[in-house]
């Protein structure tokens, strides 16, 4: 495994004053997964701070679990992350991270995530970090690119929290964005944005319905997409959760939930994970062991 770590060196005579006040704003990680033998294998790790990521963990199953990780403790105004993802034939990668991410108030300029995904034929990738929390006041900018070659597999969670609602902040956020695009060879499978501020009716019937922790779910893959559907569908029929699944037009999946306390919201995630697993990859739910 290359992996190659960068901090901040601290010559000023070595960086232009710009690339220094840059240094730990700017993140990238770079990961490509790699069938050897019987096992995938992490064969090219690269990041800057403040992006991170521990050791790969091998648990129960084909999968190699990598968690990704912000020294920092959150997401910041100026922040600008990359975060590249290749995942080769034969290979399966279960990308997450240790907590939810925060991302905290500025006065400034908007924080900003770039995700791409890469699975080749014969690949899989799951991405399933936890939540992101948009603290009030916040300004973030997400978007996550997937390219899916034909006879790969992928499954999608993303997911928001609405602020610190334990601490009265929900929907008090300056600026929610998030853009979703997954392409399965030429063909585009999904694009779904959608664009957040506080001054929109995001509480009331038809929105969020009063729930502040939503997120979705996309399945591309050979799946048999309408009885995983009905199965999502069914499982996130409860009172503290509403949602519900449908198959893509052009295959796939895609499911949405919303939930009343983060409980409820974790274990409705967990649910259609393990659901989503079972359907596309005939594998059991995945315990990721977190504290």
């Amino acid at each position: 495994m290359d992996t190659v770590g960068s901090v901040a060196s601290g010559l000023t005579g070595s960086f232009p004053l710009s690339a220094l006040e840059r240094v730990g704003r700017d993140g990238c990680l770079r990961l490509r997964f790699e069938r050897r033998q019987d096992a995938t294998v992490l064969t090219r790790c690269a990041y800057t701070l403040p992006l991170q990521v521990l050791a790969p963990l091998r648990l129960p199953g084909p999968a190699a679990v990598v968690s990704m990780l912000n020294p920092g403790g959150g997401i910041v105004g100026g922040d600008r992350l990359a975060v590249d993802v290749d995942v080769g034939s034969g290979a399966h990668a279960c990308l997450t991270t240790p907590a939810a991410t925060k991302v905290y108030r500025t006065v400034g300029p908007e924080a900003r995530q770039d995700v791409r995904l890469r699975v080749a034929a014969g690949g899989t990738l799951e991405w399933v970090p936890d939540h992101t929390i948009a603290f009030a006041g916040s300004a973030f900018r997400q978007t996550i690119e997937a390219q899916v070659e034909r006879g790969g597999r992928l499954i999608l969670l993303d997911a928001f929290a609405a602020g610190r609602v334990a601490r009265d902040e929900a929907w008090r956020f300056a600026r929610l964005e998030n853009i979703i695009t997954v392409r399965e060879g030429s063909r585009w499978i999904l694009h779904d944005r959608f664009l957040l501020d506080p001054e929109g009716p995001w509480t009331g019937v038809g929105c969020s319905d009063g729930c502040a922790y939503f997120g979705a779910l996309v399945v591309i893959g050979e799946v048999a997409a309408t009885g995983l559907a009905r199965a999502v569908t069914s499982a996130l029929t409860r009172d503290d959760v509403k949602g519900a699944a449908a198959p893509g037009p052009r295959g796939g999946l895609v499911a949405r939930v919303l939930a009343a306390s983060a409980p409820a919201f974790m274990a409705a995630l967990d649910t259609m994970w393990g659901l989503a697993r079972r359907a596309l990859l005939d594998l059991p739910p995945l315990a990721l062991r977190k504290p």
